[in-house]
């Protein structure tokens, strides 16, 4: 049996607040005999970006401080947003046999669970207010509560937080040339140093994005293809087609700050989009956890269709997507059979028709005048066009293309008068 701890930190790298809480995990460890296990983020960081010191050495660091070994978190923040990273993580953990969990925190136990309690109750941890202090360690408790206390919570204070800033760390040695000044060395343990320096001395620091990839899609990709990646919705690609060519990593944030992304979710779409992630790879790894009881009910992928169809018919009426989705969480309603496929009429000129045969299979995206559309090939062809269908069908599907991991797929189909799409969803 384990004690699991600093599950909510990167240790990139190990800093004197880390080693703080180690040994805090370390107390605990001998009064009830187990041992400190550091389950450390892989590949990329829990807020979507690339590690400026790599798996092995955060390893060796978390060992010389004296945890007693470390896992590895491997393939989820590249894909998956906190709320649902989270449950899968903790599930890692109560398979590996570990029995408590440790973190630190600004604001005292008692108090992550009053403010927990709100998302316990509604079973759902997508949303969590940035105005909350240690937010991260609420939704971990949240989520351990919701899925039946399956961890021992403990928490203890953090250490000077604002000093022992791995950010500000890491700020501090590239803005003077990749050396570690002696202000940095401080705060820092002498293990830290000498492998943080060996490191550096290897060109393995810091780790970086594949930006010539990056590049290449976001200036080559037509809306089509770009729709098919995780985390992209129809605004930001027109955005991005808007404001090609695309040079330097700037000019990238710059795209997503104008389609209103934050900073979280601008990382996590870049890292999408660096990674190829599809809608459709993310849609089936929550499915896959949700098989195993992982995800909250409120959370999996049925809801979020749900939710788009309630939203969708409620506009008919007049009611307004904001005071639709609102009732929609808090009431918890049930949806009735959602449509899955769609019928979709196209708008071609006679050549086309002619060129157009049934069976082909079809990109839908959203043109730069917001409307839904399809682009196919037939003959050499290359044939765009709008899709008619009822308004709440056009809002419906809309949201489910915006929904950031359901995917949308088409085919054209034989109708009376010519061709349709028949779109699926999921």
């Amino acid at each position: 049996m384990f004690t699991l701890i600093g599950i909510s930190a990167d240790f990139d790298p190990v800093h004197k607040g880390h080693e703080h809480l180690i040994k805090e995990a370390r107390k605990l460890a001998d009064e009830l005999d187990k041992k400190v296990i550091v389950y450390l983020n892989k590949g990329f960081s829990a807020n979507h970006a690339p590690f400026f010191v790599d798996f092995d050495a955060r390893r060796e660091m978390a060992l010389a401080v004296g945890a007693d070994d470390v896992k590895a978190f491997e393939g989820l923040h590249h894909r998956l947003v906190l709320s649902y990273s989270v449950p899968i993580r903790l599930k890692q953990m109560i398979d590996d046999g570990v029995t408590d969990y440790i973190t630190s925190a600004s604001i005292s136990l008692d108090e992550i669970k009053s403010k927990a309690q709100k998302f316990i109750d509604e079973g759902n941890f997508v949303g969590m207010p940035k105005s909350y202090t240690n937010r991260n360690e609420i939704r971990w408790y949240a989520i351990n509560e919701f899925l039946g206390s399956k961890l021992n919570y403990h928490v203890v204070g953090e250490f000077n937080k604002d000093k022992y800033s791995g950010r500000l760390i890491r700020q501090s040695i590239i803005d003077n040339d990749m050396t570690i000044t002696g202000d940095v060395e401080k705060m820092l343990p002498e293990t830290t140093v000498e492998i943080l320096k060996r490191e550096i001395d290897a060109g393995r620091t810091p780790g970086e994005r594949n930006w010539k990839d990056i590049y290449k899609r976001m200036n080559t990709y037509s809306r089509g293809n770009l729709e098919k990646i995780a985390y992209l919705n129809g605004n930001t690609i027109n955005e991005i087609i808007k404001r090609r060519v695309y040079r330097d990593p700037e000019s990238i944030w710059a795209a997503f700050r104008r389609s209103d992304y934050g900073p979280v979710m601008t990382r996590l779409a870049i890292s999408a989009i660096e990674m190829e992630v599809t809608k459709k790879e993310v849609m089936d790894l929550m499915k896959s956890y949700e098989s195993e009881g992982v995800i909250p009910d409120n959370q999996k992928v049925q809801r979020v269709i749900d939710r788009a169809w309630y939203v969708a018919c409620e506009g008919e009426k007049g009611i307004s997507a904001r005071d639709a989705n609102n009732r929609f969480r808090s009431e918890n309603i049930a949806v009735e059979n959602p449509p899955l496929t769609l019928e979709a009429g196209l708008n071609l000129t006679k050549f086309e028709t002619k060129i157009t045969k049934e069976g082909i299979n079809t990109d839908l995206y959203v043109d730069k005048n917001g409307r839904i559309s399809v682009q196919f090939k037939s003959e050499g062809k290359k044939i765009k066009t709008n899709l008619r269908l009822p308004a709440v069908e056009v809002t419906y599907l809309r949201y489910i293309m915006d929904s950031h991991f359901i995917p949308v797929s088409g085919h054209i189909k034989k109708a009376k008068n010519g061709f349709k799409v028949k779109v699926d969803i999921g």
